[in-house]
């Protein structure tokens, strides 16, 4: 039964197979893995994540298909609800691994989700817009490069993996989608964190701005950088990720006072 996808939930069913065995190909999952799906949909990519043996968590926010994902794949968990709402620690693991064909309106808040959370996720496979996989896997220098390039940076490794058609989906969207992998990195200075999620927020809270001015208006307008060992004059986009943890790491131990 094909269900009519709703356009306020961002719903654009995968209908190729050739794609969704590629996306799994990336995801290559394996048995007794514990597996998070974002919005299966109809579930062409939980039939291949349900057949390698893995624990699958379906997280699909539609009742309407709820009936039918239970009925097809009996051996996977469903829970209605919307992932943005979910506590993933009540999954007891530290090696999650979330995949999905992420809604165009919520990449951003969901890629935030994962960072909050980057602890117990080993990885993510994201199908996102092709706009959005640029911005999360863009260089030094480039349009794209901002805030969600540079904290996926510090926060895990970010492979652009392959571009996709809008003609694989039902409806069709009017933009190209991408497969996005993202590898959390393990051994971070956790006391760092958030900081540095602050300082780049602050350096590109104005984009034309050199960094002195961006930075004294922004929380840390108290705070002198000179001597932080970066250069002021230069815009956050000339910046790159040993640049923006020396600045956290300045903001850190110098003024650490004045960010409590």
């Amino acid at each position: 039964m094909m269900v009519k996808p709703i356009k306020r939930l961002g719903q654009n069913f995968l209908q190729d197979k050739n794609i969704v065995r590629k996306i799994s190909e990336v995801i290559n999952p394996k048995k007794d893995e514990k597996i998070i799906e974002i919005g299966p949909g109809e579930g062409a990519l939980t039939e291949i994540l349900s057949e390698s043996g893995a624990e699958v968590i379906a997280i699909e926010i539609d009742k309407r298909i709820i009936e039918q994902l239970k009925a097809n794949y009996p051996s996977i968990r469903i829970i209605n609800q919307d992932f943005l709402e979910i506590d993933l620690t009540e999954f007891n693991s530290s090696e999650l691994r979330i995949v999905g064909n992420i809604p165009y309106n919520i990449t951003s808040p969901i890629i935030f989700k994962l960072i909050e959370n980057h602890k117990i996720i080993r990885d993510a496979v994201f199908m996102v817009q092709y706009e959005v996989a640029k911005r999360m896997t863009a260089k030094k220098g480039s349009k794209d490069y901002g805030i969600l390039s540079v904290l996926l940076s510090y926060f895990a490794e970010t492979e652009f993996c392959f571009k996709v058609s809008p003609n694989v989906f039902y409806p069709r969207p009017k933009v190209f989608s991408a497969v996005v992998k993202i590898n959390f990195k393990k051994n971070l200075d956790e006391s760092l964190n958030k900081t540095f999620i602050q300082i780049v927020k602050a350096a590109f809270g104005n984009r034309r701005k050199t960094l002195k001015n961006s930075l004294s208006n922004s929380i840390f307008a108290q705070l002198n950088f000179s001597g932080c060992g970066v250069d002021l004059s230069l815009r956050a986009e000339q910046l790159d990720l040993s640049d923006f943890i020396k600045l956290a790491e300045f903001a850190r131990e110098k003024y650490s006072d004045h960010l409590n």
